[in-house]
């Protein structure tokens, strides 16, 4: 059996962080572990409070997950600490960690931003070079381009913007575009678009953690990343698409829609 360790804030809803990875992964016939790197207070309608575990704990948990069931792939979701964005690289390092997918989360749906400057930095500068993809949305795309991204072609010169300063696949995600729902994957001048239409669901709430885990999952199984992009969109798009109606916000997703 394959083995994925998400590296995430859990969410007592069940929607989002590592209790989205973990339907993920066990729905896709794989070992989940976690890392939890903060509790969060939410639900389906906002985040009401966060509680970050220390970053020497976050260390020891990696560890002990390393030592003993080393992972066939590593997700790592929101980190809003510098000292544990720094931490998690320092691990996944020492311990050779391989098929990392990072998830950028530092921009909320409303706009507002999830992480403080120098945990940022400590992204850019530390973890996101480890990876072999990073999947930013288009408000995350801005952040780390540093322009505006409004089409497809904006979102092509994000992605040869960011590609300047990293080696690996940089998926960014077209779910914020106003009539489609197209990603754009770039490396090194090459690009490969997935196009997709908008499904109609208002209930989206842990999409960005859905996808980045089932990317994770294809590559533990040894897909290339373009293979591993194309199934993961076609599982986040089936989810969608099931239509689970949970909560009084925007609900999350029905991971084991094909079980």
């Amino acid at each position: 059996m394959k083995k994925v360790l998400s590296i995430a804030g859990s969410d007592p809803s069940g929607g989002a962080g590592i209790q989205a990875d973990i339907k993920t992964i066990t729905a896709h016939k794989m070992y989940a572990m976690t890392a939890v790197t903060a509790l969060t207070v939410q639900n389906t309608t906002g985040v009401f409070g966060v509680f970050e575990a220390p970053a020497k704990f976050v260390a020891k948990e990696i560890d002990a997950v390393m030592e003993d069931i080393f992972p066939d792939a590593v997700k790592i979701g929101m980190v809003s600490d510098e000292g544990i964005v720094r931490t998690i690289a320092d691990r996944l390092a020492f311990w050779e960690a391989k098929n990392i997918v990072c998830d950028p989360v530092m921009v909320a749906t409303s706009g507002g931003r999830l992480m403080s400057e120098g945990a940022a930095e400590a992204l850019s500068e530390a973890l996101i070079p480890l990876a072999a993809v990073i999947t930013p949305n288009i408000p995350e795309a801005e952040a780390l381009s540093g322009f505006p991204v409004r089409n497809r072609k904006d979102m092509l010169r994000a992605a040869e913007r960011i590609a300047k300063r990293y080696r690996g696949w940089i998926l960014v995600k077209g779910g914020h575009l106003p009539d489609t729902a197209d990603d754009l994957l770039f490396r090194e001048g090459e690009a490969v678009w997935f196009e997709g239409d908008k499904v109609d669901n208002p209930n989206t709430h842990g999409t960005g953690c859905t996808l980045s885990s089932a990317i994770a999952c294809g590559l533990a199984d040894g897909k290339t990343v373009e293979e591993s992009v194309r199934a993961a969109k076609a599982y986040l798009t089936g989810a969608l698409r099931d239509g689970l109606d949970l909560g009084r916000g925007s609900g999350p997703l029905n991971h084991c829609y094909a079980l």
